[in-house]
């Protein structure tokens, strides 16, 4: 399992020209991408000439994250669709995060859509774009703040929700004490959800902190945990590699625990099949790229706002089990689940 990066280390695609082409009746994708700076590749000054529409992704995702490879599928999906100029870009650092808005302000995008995992520090950067004239949409993280961060619409789930949820599952379930891991402190959405598992658990809840930039660092905290404290029969984990790392964790520290988690992705699948993994919440961020991407393109050619702007667009959640896998499985070998 690959180790994520330094949470410092901010991570950009280059913008490239997404062009659609008929062939056989299908749409295939063509695109330049790389990292480097946001200045490098087309020129911006080419890419507006071309009359298309120019709009940046930027998300506090670290680089080569599964679930965050889903998001960035669906925006260049939307992006072929819409012959969208796409730049995507992502720093875990709310700092650095908020530093990419700048950037894309000053590259005179025509539209932004980003995460509010941070909230606070998006404020300036969200507030300089509507002083710019340029529409900013949400995405993933922030449900609880988009509008009052003057966000013009929000596509994601609910995570208090998608967290209670989980309780009364494991409820059903008839767990009795959960572990769960939060792998980014002060991340809204994260903290969100284990707030909601503990409010909906009749059970016991426990919460642990581990560094999610350090995947053998996440294994220890929970193996270490679990040996702690055998009573703990469920682990709830924030991500799918997180969650795979869990199940490791449960071999290495001899516990009965079982595994259960937010989000999937292909490895993730094949582990619900084969039983390693409860179940899984299914936000489906292949969803969130696309909507978040074509709905500033909507709003650009024809006033169109999802939700009236009062209200946010779910796309979650869904629990994904043993006996429904199958339904998604085919999606998530595709890459796009």
């Amino acid at each position: 399992m690959t180790t994520p990066p330094s949470p410092h280390t901010p991570f950009r695609l280059i913008r490239g020209t997404a062009l659609t082409v008929a062939v056989a009746g299908s749409l295939l994708l063509s695109g330049c991408s790389g990292t480097g700076g946001s200045g490098s590749g087309t020129d911006a000054a080419g890419a507006a000439g071309t009359g298309r529409l120019k709009i940046a992704l930027v998300t506090h995702a670290s680089k080569g994250d599964a679930f965050w490879l889903l998001v960035q599928k669906g925006a260049e999906a939307a992006a072929a669709k819409d012959d969208v100029d796409l730049t995507y870009a992502s720093d875990p650092d709310a700092t650095g995060q908020a530093a990419l808005v700048r950037d894309s302000i000053r590259d005179g995008v025509d539209g932004i859509a980003l995460t509010l995992a941070k909230p606070a520090a998006m404020k300036g950067p969200i507030k300089e774009a509507k002083a710019s004239d340029i529409p900013v949409v949400g995405l993933n993280s922030g449900i609880d703040s988009w509008q009052s961060e003057g966000v013009l619409e929000f596509f994601g789930q609910d995570e208090s929700v998608a967290g209670r949820a989980v309780g009364q599952k494991l409820d059903a379930l008839k767990a009795r004490h959960a572990l769960c891991v939060i792998h980014e402190r002060g991340n809204v959405a994260l903290e969100a959800r284990c707030a909601g598992v503990k409010k909906a658990f009749s059970g016991e809840t426990d919460i642990l902190y581990v560094d999610g930039t350090d995947m053998g660092a996440v294994s220890a905290g929970v193996t270490s945990r679990l040996k702690q404290d055998p009573s703990i029969d469920e682990v709830v984990m924030m991500g799918a590699d997180f969650a795979l790392a869990a199940v490791k964790s449960v071999k290495a520290a001899g516990s009965k625990a079982k595994v259960a988690t937010f989000d999937l992705n292909q490895d993730l699948v094949k582990a619900v099949q084969g039983g390693d993994v409860q179940f899984a919440v299914d936000q489906q961020p292949y969803l969130q790229g696309y909507l978040a991407v074509n709905s500033l393109w909507l709003y650009k050619t024809n006033g169109n706002i999802s939700g009236g702007g009062v209200a946010p667009v779910l796309t979650g959640p869904a629990f994904v089990t043993k006996t429904n896998v199958g339904a998604v499985a085919k999606f998530a070998a595709n890459g796009t689940r």
